[in-house]
């Protein structure tokens, strides 16, 4: 069993309490699977306002879900497609602050408003996307991005299939 101080008294110091759980967690476990599966359930407790955490793995050119924490998701997303899709053909964070006014966004759950969405590298091959959704509009902001951009630097390594 694990027990984690995360502290939120800043999203500095929450995303560093964070990045050592999670280091913690997936240090010594050489299964991807098993690593995104703790990785989305730790997200999914200790950041507030979520209806969603969770990865969608590059396999075979299109976007295929993996494990998560939430209701039930679209299982395949195409390269360049909805938010994901965008993220990871453009390798870029995309942050977004009212999902019904991104074109072509993906309704899984119809109770999301906002999204982060964060392409997953390693050896410069895109292994697929960290995917956070939340009920509030305009709930992500910079410091939520450069948060889990820090936290998939570092778990990338260990997410290679």
């Amino acid at each position: 069993m694990y027990a984690f101080d995360i502290k939120a008294e800043s999203k500095t110091e929450l995303y560093n309490d964070l990045l050592s759980a999670l280091d913690a967690l997936t240090a010594d476990e050489p299964d991807p699977i098993a690593n995104m599966a703790n990785a989305a359930a730790l997200l999914f407790e200790y950041l507030p306002d979520l209806n969603w955490a969770g990865f969608y793995r590059l396999i075979n050119d299109e976007l295929v879900l993996g494990p998560f924490q939430g209701k039930t998701a679209c299982i395949r997303i195409a390269m360049g497609k909805g938010v994901c899709g965008t993220a990871a053909s453009t390798r870029e964070t995309q942050l977004v602050a009212d999902v019904h006014a991104f074109p072509g966004h993906i309704a899984c759950d119809a109770a999301s408003a906002s999204e982060l969405v964060v392409p997953i590298v390693g050896q410069g091959q895109l292994i697929g996307v960290l995917d956070l959704d939340s009920p509030t509009p305009g709930r992500f902001d910079a410091g939520d991005a450069a948060g889990c951009e820090m936290l998939v630097r570092m778990l990338a390594p260990r997410l290679s299939l």
